[in-house]
């Protein structure tokens, strides 16, 4: 029982002190707020305290891709157009930070108490989903052909919530195959290193995970696209008249003009996550 407290004690300080030390960089390279930079101190103290390394290692393939590709040719000038109809830029905050991890740490804190390889599955579906938006988000924005509709096909202008393109598209499966590729690689080094043994070794945790991230992650990227064209809340400048996620836009308030007020970009993150997690547990027990 001592030695499960002090190994719990160190874990707890190497998460404070290796998420600390990680949060204050990207605050500094601007890749995170003030909010989300204690946000995600926090979340990594917990994945650190919480998990094994595929968990942490997971969460951190996430971020430092996702920022690579906000960083990424960041002074497009279609980049810029469509980044002016999101809710926030590419300096995420506390909302997101949660948004896009937190259903990962209440995972990964299950794990802890209850293990059940499940819960893997689940978490990688999670990650997978809200890796394949981002990467969409990112990379469909350079897009030379036009998004189109998800709900109708139609051509809309770039940054429209719900519009995907065959660029996003490809980005989206790409990013969610990444995080399978990550768990998979990390699960086979853990138990290569004497760690703990999940069932699932080499060649069968490359599938399972791999299938898992890429199905999950992809329907996940999807239903958050739907959702954003169908009842996300959108608005209407009342300067510029341009549509967009924004609260306020041209340094005055917009109009309400659709879709349910509560219902946020980061919570359409958050909803699409939940759905791919359910998905990706469902994928993990046909394995």
């Amino acid at each position: 029982m001592v030695g499960l407290i002090d190994d719990w004690l160190i874990r707890l300080l190497v998460g404070i002190i290796g998420s600390g030390l990680a949060a204050f960089f990207a605050y500094r390279a601007r890749s995170l707020s003030a909010s989300g930079a204690w946000s995600a101190m926090v979340m990594g103290t917990g994945f650190i305290t919480l998990g094994e390394p595929i968990w942490f290692g997971v969460l951190i393939a996430f971020f430092i891709s996702s920022s690579f590709w906000s960083k990424w040719k960041k002074r497009s000038k279609a980049k810029e157009d469509a980044e002016a109809k999101y809710a926030k830029g590419s300096r995420r905050d506390a909302g997101q930070v949660w948004a896009n991890g937190g259903v990962g740490l209440l995972l990964c804190a299950a794990h802890a108490i209850w293990p059940n390889e499940g819960w893997m599955f689940a978490y990688i579906g999670v990650m997978a989903s809200v890796n394949a938006d981002t990467w969409a988000t990112e990379i469909g924005a350079l897009s030379r052909t036009a998004p189109r509709a998800i709900t109708s096909g139609k051509r809309v202008v770039p940054g429209t919530s719900g519009g995907v393109t065959p660029l996003g598209s490809a980005a989206a499966l790409g990013g969610a195959v990444f995080i399978g590729a990550v768990a998979a690689l990390l699960q086979v080094l853990t138990q290569q290193a004497g760690g703990v043994a999940a069932g699932y070794g080499g060649e069968a945790a490359a599938t399972a995970f791999i299938v898992a991230a890429a199905a999950a992650g992809l329907v996940g990227a999807f239903a958050d696209s739907l959702l954003g064209a169908t009842a996300q809340a959108m608005f209407r400048c009342q300067v510029c008249g341009s549509e967009t996620e924004r609260v306020a836009h041209c340094g005055t308030a917009t109009r309400h003009i659709r879709g349910f007020a509560a219902l946020n970009n980061d919570r359409v993150n958050l909803l699409s996550s939940l759905f791919a997690g359910l998905l990706g547990f469902a994928i993990g027990a046909l394995f």
